[in-house]
């Protein structure tokens, strides 16, 4: 592992920027894209997320951080194993591998907050999350590389970006403080706030979705082994998330929240790694992936938002079909109730009125009422 590359002839990676091929120009605009709406929608997303978030819940999850554990456990054991095993299994060339292990290794991304959000997860633990995967991933992203590159013998020395790790912490922590204080202060507003957000942020995602289709239309043509891998990671990454975290008895809030969280990867950290490491004709072979990625991500996703949004639906439905058979029956039972409460008291009036000045008399008249009550029920 090598040092943070600046931005001089020095490194490898930039000291190739003048023999780019045609084909990385697009690479560079994209990314130029990523990094710009990346940026306005962090800031956006945090802050307006942050106003979700109680510090009480916050605190409570720091104390006892099983999910916490569990969502990194899923983070840097799950994804880089799956990563690992998938580039085995298609057997894909060196530069390829090494992109589908570089994505497993990185830290969760933003956009798991918004998908978080809208499937009712918890947005205390889903940014906890995020913000302790991105301070995580200062010491085991190198370690999770040097451990399953240990077989490759690759020839190229893998860079880690701290600067853009350093970044990113600083765009989440600090806006998502500022919610924080927002949502302790002026709880009211905050809630409009976060609706405001939500919104913002759905827009953004489907900006980042449609500039990066139509900025790489040309790397749709690279191999459909790496878009066939592009397309399952993720999945198996929120297949594999819930599933743990049902194994370790976590609540379905939790279960939710941990599942994006484990396939929602930070895909601009995974492009600026690739590129302080490989040289332009290699970042070729490799930038197309970390894009397809990123738009089966959100995706799946979207995917997994309307499902959920029609599971919802349907139990509200169901619900509701319930309350009003339990109102019908409730009423029936209402309808009837005050004729037999009159009943009884026209009776025990009777029995009143007729009584005798005998015993046995009263015990007649007392027992013919209640018979003829019997009978009538």
């Amino acid at each position: 592992m090598r040092a943070n590359c600046s931005s001089s002839s020095a490194c490898p990676a930039n000291s190739s920027e003048e023999e780019l091929p045609v084909g990385l120009e697009v690479h560079g605009n994209l990314e130029l894209v990523f990094t710009v709406v990346t940026a306005v929608m962090m800031g956006l997303l945090m802050f307006s997320l942050g106003c979700s978030v109680e510090f009480r819940k916050l605190w409570l999850h720091i104390r006892r951080p099983w999910g916490i554990a569990v969502g990194l456990l899923c983070q840097f054991g799950l994804m880089p194993l799956t990563a690992y095993l998938l580039a085995i299994s298609f057997s894909l060339k060196p530069a390829q591998a090494v992109a589908v292990l570089v994505m497993g290794c990185c830290p969760g991304g933003t956009i798991s907050n918004i998908f978080t959000f809208w499937v009712d997860g918890d947005m205390d633990l889903s940014i906890t999350m995020t913000t302790c995967s991105t301070v995580a991933a200062l010491g085991m992203m190198p370690l999770c590389l040097y451990l399953y590159t240990l077989s490759w013998n690759l020839e190229q020395n893998l860079t880690i970006p701290y600067q853009n790790i350093g970044i990113t912490l600083v765009c989440l922590t600090i806006p998502v403080a500022f919610g924080i204080y927002v949502n302790y202060r002026w709880p009211k507003q905050s809630k409009i706030i976060l609706k405001i957000g939500a919104i913002v942020g759905g827009v953004l995602l489907l900006v980042v979705a449609v500039a990066g289709v139509v900025l790489a239309k040309g790397s749709w043509n690279s191999d459909i082994t790496l878009l066939t891998i592009s397309f399952i990671f993720p999945l198996i990454g929120h297949v594999t998330g819930f599933l743990l975290a049902l194994l370790t008895h976590q609540s379905w809030q939790r279960c939710r929240t941990i599942s994006l969280e484990t396939g929602a990867q930070n895909i601009q950290m995974c492009v600026t790694m690739l590129q302080l490491s490989f040289t332009a004709k290699q970042l070729v072979q490799m930038l197309s992936f970390p894009l397809a990625y990123g738009l089966f991500q959100l995706l799946d996703g979207f995917l997994i938002v309307a499902a959920y949004k029609m599971y919802k639906r349907r139990l509200k439905n169901e619900h509701r079909k319930k309350n009003t058979r339990c109102e019908e029956g409730c009423h029936n039972k209402k309808s009837t109730s005050p004729k037999e409460t009159g009943a009884f008291l026209e009776v025990n009036e009777e029995v009143t009125i007729t009584s005798g000045p005998s015993m046995p008399m009263d015990l007649h008249t007392t027992l013919e009422p209640t018979g003829h009550i019997s009978s009538g029920t």
